[in-house]
């Protein structure tokens, strides 16, 4: 798996390996060491406790063998059920919200000033300064650090930051999510300010910005490209998916560009380089020489004074000596254009290019815009086209990445079940637990409110190693009684009571692994929770229905293996 999803799957991966490869090292040595002295003593008469649970368990286990004989009676009604089942949680799933990573309360938060173009620093400034005061009236600030230009403002003198720090999530009313609505709206009612609120949780996660919304939209001509932009954002905006709309396309101070007419200048006997050297000396000046006063070197500059050189027309009263030695108006021999100059034209992949960015609007998922935002990018003319980037391309590889390696761990773990058990049937029983845990999980997820997103989907990897064991302890006991002689109905129907007792055990201590990041404590849980729910999820339905749905397969699959014997003949065997 590449990207920043590999980095945390490898860790993932080796972590699980190594623990999974110590629990057996303890479960072959240091297990039977314990019980061969523990169990020298017995519950009887000395532990009330354990009788209590021992007497649960029984009663428990003619519960379940009542209920597993029903089941057996009419296991294709049962399997029925499951897939109907299965199918209800992929219409859920279809609903989840997803996104590449929840957004976390680290009571930060960034906002991005931009005032109107042709701003100086001053004016910034007392801008900015509002926009402290807005900031520093709300209770839950603690401080708020500034500044105008530079560093992250994009190097203009008409943008800032604004790093703001709120007091801990459990001294104030509002979540991070809440405030930054709010800082949003009053900020931008600021006349002649504009504002952008950035979730800092979402950057580091990839090279870009780290808005949940990232691309770019890629073309030839620069003059198409930026009408295509903002049609662009303005249709996504109008869609209610997204806030805090922006773009890397920055228009800066107006400039006045002088044209030579090259025709005229040749008729009158003017070159192009004494127009450009009368302007850059009289408009930029040039140095004519240096003055020594008192061991220090002066540079002396010859140019126009400032009020000679402020507007275009004064430009324009220039003149230029010709060849023959009279003197020309410059008005004559140039083209004055006066239009807004690009702070910078950039490119991606040899291409022009303008970035958008965005965050995901309350109420909606990073999934649901991104599906506006490509089907916006499919009504573009010939030759352009949108590229997502950022957080927005990860979140698009990382799901597919998943996907695979859901799909290469089943096809793994059937060719080891294969082997082990020496059949391609059992193991195709015993996977038929999968798509229930991941009903569990969803369902789970679902009723939490929580999305689809890759933490969620490391607790569908680890589920699926978890719930496998229910449906192996099954099998491999019921293949034990089969070695006996006995029918498959009749041995899932004596294995099933006998196993649920550490079927249930083992799943009740994963289950109490899980619920402390379930609940929700501390700093970061907003990444642990998907994981535990989806596992707790997963693993409590799986648990309950593997005890049917797995000895109803088994048995079902016989039949069938037995129809097929019996359809071959003497001469094909």
């Amino acid at each position: 798996m590449k990207g920043i999803i590999g980095r945390y799957f490898l860790q993932f991966g080796i972590t699980l390996c190594l623990a999974v490869l110590l629990s057996y090292v303890e479960a072959v040595t240091l297990a039977p060491a314990r019980c061969s002295q523990f169990l020298k003593t017995t519950r009887e008469g000395r532990n009330k406790v354990g009788l209590a649970v021992d007497r649960a368990f029984g009663r428990l286990e003619k519960l379940y063998s009542r209920v597993l004989h029903r089941g057996l009676r009419k296991p294709g009604l049962v399997l029925a059920l499951a897939a109907v089942l299965f199918a209800a949680a992929i219409g859920v799933f279809m609903i989840l919200p997803s996104e590449f990573v929840p957004s976390q309360d680290q009571s930060r938060v960034m906002v991005r000033i931009q005032t109107a173009v042709g701003s100086d620093i001053t004016e910034t400034d007392t801008l900015l300064i509002k926009a402290e005061d807005v900031v520093r009236k709300h209770p839950e600030v603690i401080q708020v650090f500034s500044f105008v230009g530079g560093m992250g403002g994009g190097g203009g003198v008409n943008s800032g930051m604004l790093y703001v720090t709120l007091v801990p999530p459990k001294e104030r009313e509002m979540d991070q999510a809440g405030f930054s609505a709010v800082l949003r709206r009053e900020l931008n009612s600021v006349p002649g300010l504009r504002a952008v609120i950035q979730d800092t949780s979402q950057q580091g996660f990839t090279a870009q910005r780290g808005f949940p919304v990232e691309f770019s939209l890629r073309g030839a001509d620069w003059n198409e490209l930026v009408p295509i932009s903002r049609r662009l954002m303005d249709e996504l905006s109008a869609s209610g998916t997204v806030v805090d709309l922006d773009s890397d396309y920055r228009v800066g101070m107006p400039e006045l560009r002088v044209t030579p007419d090259r025709a005229v200048a040749a008729d009158v006997g003017v070159s192009i380089d004494d127009v450009a050297t009368t302007i850059n000396a009289l408009v930029g000046g040039i140095r004519v020489g240096k003055y020594s006063t008192g061991g220090r070197r002066l540079d002396v500059r010859v140019k126009l004074m400032a009020g000679q050189r402020s507007r275009p027309d004064d430009i324009s009263r220039l003149r230029v000596r010709a060849r023959n030695g009279e003197l020309v108006p410059l008005s004559s021999l140039v083209v004055f254009e006066e239009q807004a100059a690009l702070q910078a034209i950039t490119r991606r992949d040899r291409e022009r290019a303008i970035s958008i960015y965005a965050n995901v609007a309350p109420g909606h998922a990073q999934a649901e815009a991104l599906r506006v935002v490509e089907g916006l990018g499919g009504n573009l003319p010939v030759g352009y086209r949108l590229v997502l980037g950022g957080s927005s391309m990860a979140f698009r590889e990382s799901m597919s990445s998943l996907l695979f390696a859901m799909v290469l761990g089943i096809l793994i773990a059937y060719m080891i079940l294969a082997s082990q058990f020496n059949s391609f049937k059992d193991p195709i029983t015993i996977i038929t637990i999968l798509p229930l845990s991941i009903a569990g999980a969803a369902f789970a997820l679902f009723a939490a409110g929580k999305s689809l997103n890759i933490f969620s989907m490391i607790g569908l990897l680890l589920l699926m190693g978890i719930v496998k064991k229910n449906s192996i302890i099954l099998v491999d006991y019921a293949n034990a009684f089969r070695a006996k002689g006995f029918g498959a109905k009749e041995a899932m129907e004596k294995a099933g009571p006998i196993r649920l007792r550490p079927i249930l055990m083992t799943a009740t201590a994963t289950l109490m692994a899980a619920i402390p990041p379930a609940l929700g404590i501390g700093a970061g849980a907003e990444i642990r929770m998907p994981m535990a729910i989806a596992v707790i999820g997963g693993l409590v339905l799986s648990t309950v229905l593997s005890l049917i749905v797995v000895p109803s397969f088994y048995v079902v699959s016989d039949k069938l293996a037995g129809k097929k014997k019996k359809g071959v003949g003497p001469q094909q065997q």
